[in-house]
């Protein structure tokens, strides 16, 4: 293992680890932006360029990005009052590590293991786009229309729930006034009517 592999990977862990354990949702979201961006680093570093820069397309840029504007948009931002550790949270260790332990004994133990290794495909990332522009158009632009939709129903939901929320004021509770968002169609109106 070599130096620089080295200090990726420590990176990666530490920025996962952050990720789980820190308090407020916007500096987790961007730990786990920097364990991305270690995977990638990773995967550069061992001659996997077509997985190293769709790591960074997808989870770096648009993935990471969604998370921070879906934790901004619905004002998810703030420290949870409660401690981030539960009571029973030596059980779960207790689990997690009795599921590492299994899944290490069966791809050991599994017949896959015992194969020799095959011999290396010469993939380059020119081929792998090509494949991806001509044989599998219809699946990306589906995913892409898939990842359009859920945006655009993540900006609606959140903003439902701008337009819905109530105030206590004075004892009272008061529901806001909505305001239809101004659009080129509809220029808001000066005097209130529309």
């Amino acid at each position: 293992m070599s130096l620089p592999f080295a200090i990726i990977a420590m990176l990666t862990i530490a920025a996962a680890v952050a990720a789980m354990s820190l308090r407020n949702l916007v500096h987790c979201a961007l730990a786990l932006t920097v364990a991305f961006a270690g995977l990638a680093a990773a995967f550069l570093q061992l001659d996997a360029q077509f997985v190293g820069f769709a790591q960074i397309l997808v989870y770096v840029g648009a993935v990471a990005i969604l998370i921070v504007f879906a934790v901004l948009l619905t004002r998810g931002g703030e420290a949870p009052e409660k401690t981030v550790f539960s009571a029973s949270w030596f059980w779960g260790l207790l689990v997690a590590v009795t599921v590492f332990g299994a899944l290490a004994w069966a791809i050991t133990n599994s017949f896959a293991s015992q194969l020799a290794p095959a011999e290396k495909v010469d993939a380059t990332v020119k081929q792998i786009g090509d494949a991806l522009m001509t044989k599998f158009v219809l699946p990306l632009e589906v995913i892409g229309l898939l990842l359009t939709a859920a945006l655009i129903g993540a900006v609606i939901i959140a903003m439902r729930e701008e337009s819905s929320k109530t105030k206590i004021e004075d004892g009272r509770s008061k529901i806001d006034k909505t305001v239809p968002p101004s659009s080129i169609l509809h220029p808001p109106s000066s005097g209130g009517q529309q």
